[in-house]
């Protein structure tokens, strides 16, 4: 059986990826399944730079809303969802196009990660309980450095869920989460995809961000927060963990002033950035393309031509193949 040929646009935070996707998808008749760690919680949309209808012009997007920022939520329950909604859009004759920033979940669709089944409860929650003791998260982060220095360089110390869960897939299987990956790319895939990202000079890259977070402060990033901890989701909750929504909590709380919170996401979304590129520059099927002074249609139509070009290339194989 042919597998789905799937386009991939990624990239760093604030690389105008949405409008990539959809215009994209306007090019082959596709659907976006959104890879955003953030935008899968009902009720954040600011903060997570969620598209607005108008965005999305019409095209239908997916793996958005789908949880209640009280609940936890793990990526491997995400690919597991995403696959599905991935089966029904191409059942429907559509092009799933996934779109995202959050390497994790494009990976948890893409290839096959033995680790995710894997879980203790009662170790996870062990370790988190470590995480908030005074100094916790500076012992487990050290920790984590010293069994998978690989995972330790692509992790921020603050990042607890992940580090506990790098911690945990070792004290489970005896191997690191980065030998666990090498293993899983040698795993059957099950899709073909087709991945770009998007690629910005750094000071633009950070030019852009800073605009984001200031158009995000301008259409009510604290009252969204606001409500959100009105509507009883805790301060600590995984969700609100997320760029923009812990420094507004501090804001909110009396931690910090405004300004020094507004620099806070601003500083946290470059060094975020930063991870995001070194994420996928370590995958060498990614091309990369200039975005820079170019319009989303220009880069859609690029890459609804590469698309193209790689589905009949496919199907010429497959011609020869049957002819063989």
């Amino acid at each position: 059986m042919t597998k789905p040929c799937i386009p991939v646009i990624c990239g760093p935070t604030a690389s105008g990826k949405t409008a990539v996707a959809v215009q994209l998808s306007r090019r082959i008749v596709g659907e976006v399944v959104s890879c955003d760690s953030m935008q899968v919680y009902r009720g954040m949309d600011i903060g997570t730079a969620k598209p607005t209808e108008e965005e999305r012009q019409g095209i239908p997007h997916h793996m958005i809303d789908i949880v209640d920022p009280k609940e936890p939520y793990t990526v491997s329950v995400f690919g597991e969802s995403a696959k599905r909604v991935i089966a029904d859009i191409a059942g429907r004759g559509a092009c799933p196009v996934l779109c995202g920033g959050t390497g994790l979940y494009i990976d948890a669709i893409l290839k096959p990660m033995g680790f995710s089944e894997k879980s203790d409860e009662q170790l996870r929650q062990a370790l988190r309980d470590r995480a908030q003791a005074p100094g916790g998260r500076e012992a487990l982060f050290e920790e984590l450095r010293q069994i998978d220095p690989d995972s330790a360089a692509r992790l921020h110390p603050n990042d607890v869920r992940r580090v506990v869960r790098a911690i945990e897939v070792f004290r489970l299987t005896g191997l690191t989460l980065t030998e666990q990956m090498r293993i899983d790319q040698q795993r059957e895939k099950p899709y073909d995809a087709l991945a770009f990202a998007l690629e910005w000079p750094r000071d633009a890259l950070y030019r852009r961000i800073d605009d984001r977070v200031d158009q995000m402060i301008g259409s009510g990033l604290i009252e969204e927060v606001e409500r959100l901890l009105d509507q009883g989701v805790p301060d600590d909750a995984t969700s609100m963990q997320g760029l923009g929504y812990k420094e507004m909590v501090a804001y909110l709380t009396g931690r910090c002033g405004l300004d020094d919170a507004i620099a806070a996401i601003k500083l946290g979304s470059r060094h975020y950035a930063k991870r995001q590129i070194t994420w996928f520059r370590r995958d060498q099927s990614i091309q990369w393309i200039a975005a820079d002074q170019r319009s989303a249609d220009s880069l859609a139509e690029q890459i609804a031509e590469a698309y193209r070009k790689h589905e009949q290339d496919r199907s010429e194989n497959r011609s020869t193949d049957g002819i063989g």
